[in-house]
């Protein structure tokens, strides 16, 4: 289900992988991907199922990567490589629930430094473990970051570090409706 899923969801590969069974040529069609160095980096359609099945479940062994794809482990093991030399895969990773630790609520915290203490609350910000994530943006804040807490006493005491350098505004989450995901590679 999955296969027929992921095929599917690179257009016209599902067809192209049918007709390779029977003989008929892969062609390609391609996407480019813009680097931050100015360069590109070009990925193909099984590069993308490779990147979509790894992006579903990031311990997926080289022989079932090399059955979604068509390809053999070897072949899939150098597109990898590739992959990851230029960039385009930066690292695997895990999905901890953080409730499991304790922290039962999570928070989004827009963060406005007063005047001249931007650099402080930035180091501020590095230095509380429990923000689990920061952006630093434009428009009237200057940070928006996400917390976690066990406790609504653990957010005022975390917030409460920052009061005397920044005004914050905070909102606690109820729902991830969109979970975090990238945008289309095509």
């Amino acid at each position: 289900m999955f296969e027929r899923k992921l095929w599917q969801s690179v257009p016209g590969l599902l067809q192209r992988k049918k007709q390779a069974k029977i003989g008929i040529c892969l062609f390609y069609q391609g996407s480019f991907a813009k680097l931050p160095n100015g360069g590109s980096a070009m990925t193909d359609d099984i590069d993308q199922v490779l990147i979509t099945a790894l992006m579903e479940d990031s311990r997926r062994s080289l022989k079932a990567l090399a059955n979604l794809s068509g390809l053999s482990s070897p072949s899939v093991a150098e597109r990898l490589r590739r992959l990851e030399e230029r960039g385009v895969l930066k690292g695997y990773t895990v999905e901890i629930d953080p409730k499991c630790f304790g922290y039962q609520l999570q928070a989004i915290v827009r963060i406005r430094p007063l005047p001249g203490q931007l650099h402080e609350v930035e180091r501020q910000i590095q230095a509380i473990p429990e923000f689990t994530e920061c952006d630093k943006v434009t428009g009237d804040d200057c940070f928006i970051a996400r917390l976690h807490v066990r406790s609504m006493e653990q957010l005022d005491t975390l917030l409460d570090r920052l009061n005397s350098h920044a005004e914050t505004n905070t909102a606690i989450v109820k729902k991830t409706p969109v979970k975090r995901r990238l945008p289309p590679m095509a």
